[in-house]
């Protein structure tokens, strides 16, 4: 377990989550995966998030992250999705959908009594699958 800070607080906050695109195409791959994991890793920079595993598959994204007590996983969620949909349908409009990029729903969960090697573990075998 690590502990990270801010300025005013001590915490130790991990959360995963796995979304899919609009109707489950099998559309994140070759360049569309490789800018979808720079842009994950944007803003993740950007807002002081952490990742600690990352898995981009043809038709989902697990991402496994530790973020600062100022965000709720809504937020979190909100962030990766509105921005990786806004940069990628600029530079691959094909991907564009009446509906958008990605569904509205997303799974979350915390890291309570799981330490962060298993869900990596996980988050690794799901890649051979």
């Amino acid at each position: 377990m690590q502990i990270r800070k801010t300025r005013w607080s001590y915490y130790n906050l991990n959360y995963y989550f796995v979304w899919i695109p609009k109707y489950r195409r099998k559309i994140l791959v070759g360049d569309v995966a490789e800018m979808l994991q720079q842009l994950i890793e944007e803003v993740a920079e950007r807002n002081n998030i952490e990742i600690l595993s990352l898995s981009i598959r043809s038709d989902h994204v697990h991402l496994f992250v530790s973020a600062p007590p100022r965000y709720s996983p809504a937020q979190l969620i909100n962030l990766f999705k509105g921005y990786t949909a806004k940069k990628l349908l600029e530079r691959f409009p094909h991907l564009r959908t009446r509906h958008g990029l990605w569904t509205r729903s997303y799974y979350v969960g915390t890291a309570g009594t799981v330490t962060v090697e298993t869900i990596r573990r996980y988050i690794e075998e799901c890649q051979d699958v």
